[in-house]
């Protein structure tokens, strides 16, 4: 075989077994579209990559036509022989970034047109990338050469209209023009076709809702919950849609604000699982809170006046909320970390990284052996006896615990948080809970606990959210009337 011929077999093989993963990626976003459900979180830590991996193929693929201009300048010609290689790295990198997409949006919750064209763009690009690279080999006329400038332009236009829809998703639909100076705005009409997508509902100052809670929900919410990505299918970019609600259900109870889920997610405490907005966001503040508080229990009206409600916390838009904070005495915490420190300091050298106690200022202690996997069983979770009165909140998900562990975790009577998910726990473990009298969440997701364990769980008093999918108690016809709401699925 000459030369020529072993080369030509190596990119065809070459061209193959990257064609075959961009087919792929379509059929995902064809067959598995992201439906607002989150699930598999081996599959939400791998997507959690997707943010790295797009500069790579962006970068490369804004250098080509930069080496192509350069390379054609007599004295710069060895630059060209390097574009095949650059077209070949954008490729491969645009299908792993377009791999991860799809592994974050499928998994992670989101959904909606804004999701969707963000995702399809992806595996465009790879799909353009590929073909820039095929047709630069084949580029012997000057009609294929115009047709791979042109495919060269597409991509490049295509990987930075992708990079937009990818900041909207992350920084919200408005990051471009937030902060655009007036006359700008103006010139280019993005006052009013904000104006012209709200909800006339929505933006009426006159109502109660239009004027003062709307534009909290827009501040804190709307980039999650907007018309172009709503995760957990839930909008709050009008007032229909607030009302309406997500895939779990009303997030309002006209009437009742402890009773709505929307006012409890954004009253947690922010180390709460559940807490609104998440991921370091800024919160609601104190005086919103009370809007939002006094909306509700007024009956969540649409149409009612913007003063009909009295007693509002002032000026509550935009005043600072006073902060108090009480001073840390280290000589008290000292004194309460005294009887359990050489235990916490041994075990920290054992295990590190996985016992820290909640703050500078507590003794309480927090566990979290997640990232052990397989080395962290149940003889690793028996050397934490000596500090369960103090445990508060604990994450063994992914460990190799079994029902052996039951005993331990029970005796941690002032556990708030117990995460499971994804171990060999069963029935007994469940059973085993009915002490933990300070429990307010638990996740037991993917793992083998089946309907009759879950009355145990009736004498929980504090828990809130028990976290039950993949799971037998998934299909159950019944469960026990008392904390049938309190399960997510």
């Amino acid at each position: 075989m000459t030369q020529g011929a072993r080369q030509l077999s190596a990119r065809l093989l070459l061209g193959f077994l990257t064609f075959v993963p961009i087919l792929v990626l379509f059929c995902l976003v064809i067959f598995a579209p992201p439906d607002g459900s989150e699930r598999a979180r081996l599959m939400q830590f791998v997507g959690r990559f997707h943010p790295l991996s797009v500069h790579l193929p962006i970068a490369v693929l804004v250098l080509v036509p930069l080496v192509e201009l350069v390379g054609r300048n007599r004295r710069f010609p060895h630059l060209l022989p390097s574009v095949d290689f650059l077209l070949g790295v954008a490729t491969c990198g645009a299908i792993v970034a377009a791999t991860l997409g799809w592994s974050l949006a499928r998994s992670g919750g989101y959904s909606g047109p804004l999701a969707t064209q963000h995702m399809w763009s992806g595996v465009f690009v790879a799909a353009m990338a590929w073909s820039c690279w095929v047709l630069r080999a084949r580029a012997s006329t000057v009609g294929l050469q115009r047709v791979y400038a042109a495919a060269l332009i597409a991509a490049v236009g295509l990987v930075s209209w992708t990079g937009y829809r990818g900041g909207q998703l992350s920084q919200g639909e408005n990051h471009l023009t937030q902060y655009m100076p007036a006359p700008f705005a103006s010139l280019f009409g993005v006052a009013d076709s904000e104006a012209i997508a709200a909800d006339p509902l929505s933006i009426n100052p006159a109502t109660f809702y239009g004027g003062r809670v709307q534009p909290i929900l827009a501040t804190h919410c709307i980039t999650c919950h907007g018309s172009n990505r709503h995760k957990a299918n839930l909008r709050l970019d009008s007032y229909a849609a607030v009302m309406r609600g997500g895939k779990h259900g009303p997030v309002i109870k006209a009437g009742e604000p402890k009773g709505s889920e929307l006012f409890r997610r954004i009253t947690l405490p922010q180390s709460d699982d559940d807490f609104m907005p998440p991921e370091n966001k800024r919160p609601v503040s104190a005086g919103d809170l009370k809007l939002i508080e006094l909306w509700i229990s007024s009956g969540a009206s649409a149409t009612q006046s913007v003063d009909s409600i009295k007693d509002l916390p002032s000026t509550s838009r935009i005043a600072v909320a006073e902060v108090t904070v009480e001073e840390v005495d280290p000589a008290v915490v000292a004194k309460q970390r005294a009887d359990l420190a050489p235990t916490v300091q041994q075990l920290q050298k054992r295990f590190p990284n996985v016992i820290d106690y909640q703050s500078r200022d507590s003794a309480d202690i927090v566990v979290n052996a997640a990232w052990m996997n397989s080395k962290f069983g149940d003889s690793e979770v028996a050397t934490l006896a000596p500090l369960s009165e103090r445990i508060i909140s604990v994450d063994f998900s992914n460990t190799a615990i079994t029902d052996r562990s039951a005993a331990t975790i029970a005796s941690m009577k002032n556990l708030r948080s117990l995460r499971l998910m994804h171990t060999r726990i069963g029935d007994a473990t469940l059973q085993a809970l009915g002490s933990l009298g300070q429990l307010e969440t638990l996740n037991i997701f993917d793992t083998s606990v089946t309907p009759s364990a879950s009355p145990a769980l009736v004498r929980l008093a504090k828990l809130r959210r028990i976290y039950a999918g993949g799971t037998k108690l998934a299909s159950a016809s019944s469960l026990p009337q008392e904390i049938r709401d309190k399960f997510v699925f």
